[in-house]
């Protein structure tokens, strides 16, 4: 699962959701947006540094959508799926 930190009134927040909704959709991983400021522990740990994205807990990106960075560790999940079956 993907896990998008941000905030309601951020436009590069807005911007790496919008980038990330097609390549989660086409790796079929669930996305959850999380605003920090429902939440002071999140303001104290990520403030200034949104947008944040996470895939199954690791940081993948942080600032801007890193296309190639995301679509590396999808495929790394993905190896590490099939070699457990």
């Amino acid at each position: 699962m993907f896990t998008l930190y941000g905030r309601g009134w951020c436009h590069l927040c807005d911007d790496m959701r919008d980038a990330l909704a097609p390549v989660a959709a086409e790796y079929g991983v669930a996305v959850e947006i999380v605003d920090v400021d429902d939440d002071p522990a999140l303001v104290a740990r990520y403030d200034e540094d949104v947008p944040v994205l996470l895939l199954d807990g690791a940081e993948v990106c942080r600032h801007r959508f890193d296309e190639p960075r995301v679509r590396g560790a999808l495929e790394a999940r993905r190896s590490v799926a099939a070699d457990s079956v």
